[in-house]
């Protein structure tokens, strides 16, 4: 059955057509001048991502301004071991939000329905699992960075009690990725802010009496409620979707043909978690003023990124929708509009970076050693972010023309044999008396040479054009 039918209105026109038009509820991106479509979907989805990089970062501020920079640094410890884990979420979300952004762009309410059971089923199974997984192997995982033994105690209980709630997480994560994948980038938002808003409440509360374990325990409860919504807002999609005991059942066909697509992008982010490990341990060397400094740069990096990954989304979205309807003579203006926005956004940010940057690290710690070091760290990567914007816009034009294997390829090469060799071989070249494990420049100038590498390198695959074999076909 197609979206709409038997439910036209009195002028003919099918509910969700119309609802593309407006900006609230799902996005018909197949249709209309392509700039205003990406924006209407956009600027929903980049408070969102602001809104969600809000919730390391409110731990992080409030842990550092009463706890102090050795809890800061064993937040900042725990980062790349929660991304490891969350590889099985990726991968489920990227499949599944490729799948969905395809058949609703084809109007196909059948197989969309069932696309959106077998996530939600998938969703109960990977939470479950990572909830076991990641809180037994938390202290095992912890002491395999070598960080401080105080710092490395704060990150072992921080970690059990984020994975002791990651089903609240997993369902925020996967089922967002669904309606985004629909073109709803609203509901996602106002749900996500709410969450983030009581985030923000809970560490107040929490934090001083609780310590670190006050901010895992705010940021899970938020999660819940967040992922929470999402599965309402889906339950409650009858005019796009139709979740029942049959829809819901896993199909599967369904299921292989999302971990097919989603495989490789959760191949990537635990290629780039593991290596964010392995350079974690060579910052851990440096002492905690630099473990602290990294932190700080990471979570002011997270918001510079955060308009980067929303034109990547962009990108997958509008490409998997057009190529679903088979527009595919509007994947040009699209990707055209996409490059314009990432990169007048990009250069904004280079300049806020630069001008304010003391002042963004100064929000987490008094302790001016690390805010110096900070801040070299930012003026670093400032430049990088042009770079990044052009990989997130055109690696989104293949993910959702459905090409998963070059982008996975890509990460391997600039993250694993370019940039971990690059950080660990700079280190031992400027080794000294005051360093003696190697400057911190090797952590931030390395992470820049991959961004660049990693532009020029997508861009000679897009231009190329294999890619689109996936979706020509």
């Amino acid at each position: 059955m197609k979206f709409g039918q038997d439910r036209k209105g009195a002028d003919g026109v099918h509910p969700q057509a119309k609802a593309g038009k407006a900006f609230f509820g799902v996005q018909d991106m197949t249709s209309g001048d392509p700039f205003r479509g990406i924006v209407r979907f956009s600027v929903p989805l980049l408070i969102g991502n602001f809104a969600q990089q809000l919730y390391n970062t409110a731990d992080s501020i409030i842990v550092g301004n009463y706890i102090g920079d050795t809890a800061l640094a064993a937040v900042g410890t725990a980062g790349p071991i929660m991304n490891l884990l969350f590889v099985l979420l990726m991968g489920i979300a990227t499949g599944a939000s490729i799948l969905s952004a395809q058949f609703f762009g084809a109007k196909d309410r059948e197989k969309l329905s069932r696309t959106v059971g077998s996530t939600i089923f998938l969703t109960l199974a990977s939470g479950l699992v990572m909830m076991l997984a990641g809180y037994f192997l938390s202290p095992v995982l912890i002491g395999l960075m070598t960080p401080p033994p105080d710092v490395g105690a704060g990150a072992v209980t921080y970690l059990q009690i984020i994975f002791l709630g990651i089903l609240g997480t997993s369902a925020y994560n996967i089922l967002s990725g669904v309606l985004r994948g629909m073109g709803d980038s609203v509901a996602p938002l106002c749900y996500l802010v709410a969450a983030c808003l009581l985030n923000i409440a809970l560490d107040l509360l929490f934090v001083r009496g609780m310590g670190i374990a006050g901010a895992a325990l705010a940021t899970i409860i938020s999660q819940f409620l967040s992922g929470a919504l999402c599965l309402l807002r889906l339950v409650r999609m009858k005019n796009v979707i139709d979740l029942n005991k049959n829809t819901l059942r896993p199909d599967k066909d369904l299921v292989i043909r999302l971990t097919r697509l989603g495989m490789p992008a959760g191949m990537t982010q635990a290629i780039f978690s593991a290596s964010a490990m392995i350079v974690q341990g060579l910052t851990n060397s440096m002492g905690t003023a630099m473990i602290a400094a990294n932190v700080a740069v990471m979570r002011v990096d997270g918001f510079a990124m955060m308009p980067n990954f929303t034109w990547g989304t962009a990108s997958t979205t509008y490409v998997g929708q057009n190529i679903g309807a088979g527009r595919r003579d509007r994947l040009g203006p699209g990707v055209r509009a996409m490059l314009r926005l990432a990169l007048g956004t990009g250069a904004v940010l280079v300049m806020c970076v630069l001008l304010f940057g003391r002042n963004l690290i100064s929000l987490f710690t008094s302790t001016e050693d690390v805010i110096s070091l900070g801040t070299r760290g930012l003026r670093w990567l400032a430049f990088g972010y042009l770079c990044f914007a052009v990989t997130q816009v055109l690696q989104g034009v293949m993910r959702g023309a459905g090409e998963t294997v070059i982008p996975m390829w890509i990460g391997v090469f600039t993250t694993v044999i370019l940039r971990m060799p690059l950080a660990y071989g700079i280190a031992a070249a400027t080794k000294g008396a005051e360093w003696p494990t190697g400057h911190p420049d090797a952590i931030f100038s390395s992470l820049l040479i991959s961004w660049v590498v990693g532009m020029a390198i997508t861009v000679c695959v897009y231009v190329r054009g294999r890619w689109k074999k996936k979706a020509f076909k």
